[in-house]
C-alpha cells in the first residue's frame, strides 16, 4: 500500500485527561501499509520520509476518526413516517415503518457518518422476523455496503427471546387486543419467536464468513438487546459465546424510567445488580444509554469495568432521561458516544452530537463537575473504539495504530476571526461542521475527499434509493399503517401504574447539582 504523508496546522493525538489532549503545532503523521508510522513535527518528517502522497496543509487539523458506538438503521425512523415519542409508544409507531433495501439504507446512513468524521461504526441489527435461515443475506447486504464504502463496522445482531413489542409476553399482549386487531398483530409477533439456539446459530454462521472481512474492516460482537427482550438463560449464554469468541458484548439497558420498573418486577432489585448476580458485567460488555441507573448501579458498573454509551439525542427525543454522565466521569466509567437511530437534527452528525453532549450536561454552580472537550472528544473517539472490537487499532494517533483520520479545514473553524487563547479542541467542538472535512481516511485509503466518496458514487445511489422509494405502499404495508394507529391506545395500557414521577426523580436537580437515584 502507498505511503502518505499527513500534514496538519494542529495534530490532536488524543486526550490524555477530562481536560488536557495531546496536540502537536505544525505536525504531521506518516503513514505506510495502512499503519501509522510516526507521528512528528512536519519539517522533521516530510525530510526523513519520501511519501507516495501528500494530505492536509499548514492550514488543517488532523485528527483520529470519530467512532458512532450505537447506530441501527439507515433511513430515520421520522424519515419512514414516525414522529418522536416516548420509547414504548415510539416501538408502536415504528409498525408503520416501509420496507427499505438493506443495502441501500445502509449505505445512506454511512454516507452521513463518513461526511462527519465517523470512520468506525457499531451497528446492532434487530427486529427482523424469522426464521433464522433469512438472516444471513440480509445481514450480507449491510456488511457489503460498509466493505463497499470502505468504513469499519463492529457488527451485532440483536437477541430478543421473548416480549417482542410491549414489556410482556405476545400472548398477553394480544389476548387484551379486540378481534379486529389481535389476529393481524399476533401474525406480525408471531415470527420474532426465534428460539435462542436459533441466534446461536446465526452468530457462528457470521462468523465464519464475515469476521475479519474487508481486509479486516468487519468484526462481530454479540447483542442481548435489553433484559425485558431477553430471558436469564439468553444473557448468560451470549455472555458464554462472548469469553469463548473473545468478543464484546452490546445491550440496551435502562433507556426509560419503565425499563427500570420492568426490572424490579421481574427481579425484585436493579437490572444492572441483576446483571451482576448473573456475572454477565465486565469490561466485554457495553450498556447503550443506561439512563436510570442508581448510584449503587454507577459503583457496580465502575468496580466491574463494564462501559456504557451516551446516546443523548435520542434520549431526548424519545423523553427517555438525561444520563447521568456527570456522575459516570467522577466514577471513572469508560463512556462511548452513540447516535443511535438518529441525531437531534434528524442525521448522523457526530460534530453536533459532540456539541450536545459538551453542553447538556452544564448544571449550575461554579464547581460543579461538568463535561470538557477533551472528555467528550475521548467519548467520540478512543472511549467509543473500545466498544467495539477494533480498540487495539483505532481511537488514537500513535505510532502502530490503524490510520483512521480526519483531516478538517481550520480555517472554517477561524475565519474571519478566532482569539488565538481559545485551545484548539475547544474549537473543534464548538464550531466544526461537516461541510469543514476534507478528507477522511480509513487504514491508510481516503475514503472521502473533498466532499466525493472515493469508492461509491453517492448521487446515484441516492437516486436509486429514492427511485425505489416512490413505488406505493404494498398492501401489507398499508395495513401495517393503520395497525399502529389501532394498536397505540392498546400498547399505553400496557403501561399503566408503570410511572411514579414521585418517585422517578431527574438525575440532576438544580437546586443542589446532586444525584438523586431513582427509588421504586
Amino acid at each position: 500500500m502507498p505511503s502518505t504523508l499527513i500534514r496538519g496546522k494542529y495534530v490532536i493525538c488524543k486526550a490524555i485527561s477530562r481536560t488536557e489532549a495531546e496536540i502537536i503545532e505544525n505536525g504531521a503523521v506518516f503513514v505506510e501499509d495502512g499503519k501509522i508510522v510516526e507521528i512528528g513535527s512536519y519539517q522533521e518528517l516530510s525530510a526523513k520520509y519520501q511519501s507516495d502522497h501528500a494530505l492536509g496543509s499548514a492550514h488543517h487539523v488532523v485528527m483520529p476518526g470519530f467512532v458512532n458506538s450505537h447506530h441501527h438503521v439507515g433511513l430515520t425512523p421520522f424519515q419512514l413516517g414516525s414522529l418522536d415519542y416516548p420509547l414504548e409508544l415510539w416501538f408502536a409507531s415504528r409498525l408503520s415503518a416501509r420496507q427499505v433495501d438493506f443495502y441501500l439504507d445502509t449505505l445512506y446512513s454511512a454516507f452521513e457518518m463518513v461526511e462527519s468524521g465517523i470512520t468506525t461504526v457499531q451497528h446492532i441489527h434487530g427486529w427482523l422476523p424469522g426464521p433464522a435461515t433469512l438472516w444471513p443475506e440480509i445481514t450480507s447486504k449491510v456488511l457489503q455496503a460498509y466493505e463497499d464504502i470502505g468504513m469499519r463496522a463492529s457488527y451485532c445482531f440483536g437477541v430478543r427471546t421473548q416480549n417482542h413489542f410491549v414489556y410482556e409476553s405476545n400472548d398477553e399482549f394480544v389476548a387484551k387486543l379486540p378481534p379486529s386487531i389481535a389476529a393481524d398483530m399476533e401474525a406480525i409477533l408471531k415470527p420474532h419467536e426465534v428460539p435462542l439456539e436459533d441466534f446461536l446459530w446465526f452468530f457462528e454462521t457470521l462468523w465464519k464468513k464475515w469476521e475479519g472481512a474487508a481486509d479486516d474492516r468487519i468484526r462481530l460482537q454479540l447483542a442481548p438487546a435489553n433484559l425485558h427482550w431477553c430471558n436469564d438463560a439468553a444473557i448468560t449464554t451470549q455472555t458464554e459465546y462472548a469469553h469463548k469468541y473473545g468478543v464484546g458484548m452490546h445491550m440496551h439497558l435502562l433507556e426509560t424510567p419503565y425499563q427500570m420498573e420492568y426490572a424490579h418486577r421481574r427481579t425484585g432489585t436493579s437490572a444492572v445488580k441483576h446483571l451482576h448476580k448473573l456475572g454477565v458485567l465486565g469490561p466485554h460488555l457495553t450498556l447503550g444509554h443506561g439512563v436510570w441507573l442508581t448510584e449503587e448501579d454507577i459503583d457496580l458498573i465502575a468496580e466491574t469495568g463494564t462501559m456504557i454509551c451516551h446516546n443523548a439525542s435520542s434520549n431526548l427525543r424519545l423523553q427517555s432521561g438525561v444520563a447521568p454522565l456527570n456522575h459516570y466521569a467522577q466514577k471513572g466509567v469508560r463512556v462511548g458516544m452513540g447516535l443511535d437511530e438518529a441525531g437531534i437534527n434528524d442525521d448522523r452528525d457526530m460534530l453536533q452530537e459532540m456539541r450536545l453532549v459538551l453542553k447538556l450536561h452544564r448544571v449550575p454552580g461554579m464547581d460543579s463537575l461538568v463535561p470538557a472537550a477533551p472528555q467528550v472528544f475521548q467519548m467520540a473517539t478512543e472511549n467509543g473504539a473500545h466498544t467495539t472490537r477494533f480498540a487495539d487499532e483505532v481511537g488514537v494517533l500513535e505510532p502502530g495504530k490503524a490510520a483512521d483520520l480526519v483531516v478538517m479545514d481550520w480555517q472554517h473553524l477561524a475565519y474571519p476571526y478566532l482569539d488565538d487563547t481559545i485551545p484548539v479542541l475547544e474549537a473543534v467542538i464548538h464550531r466544526s461542521r461537516t461541510h469543514g472535512i476534507d478528507a477522511v481516511m480509513v487504514a491508510g485509503e481516503v475514503i472521502l475527499e473533498k466532499g466525493k466518496f472515493i469508492r461509491v458514487d453517492k448521487d446515484a445511489l441516492l437516486d436509486e434509493l429514492a427511485e425505489m422509494l416512490k413505488a406505493p405502499l404494498t398492501p401489507d404495508e398499508l395495513r401495517r399503517r393503520e395497525l399502529a394507529k389501532e394498536v397505540f391506545p392498546y400498547v399505553k395500557k400496557v403501561y399503566d401504574g408503570w410511572f411514579r414521577p414521585d418517585a422517578y426523580k431527574s438525575h440532576y436537580c438544580s437546586s443542589c447539582q446532586t444525584y438523586h437515584p431513582p427509588s421504586g
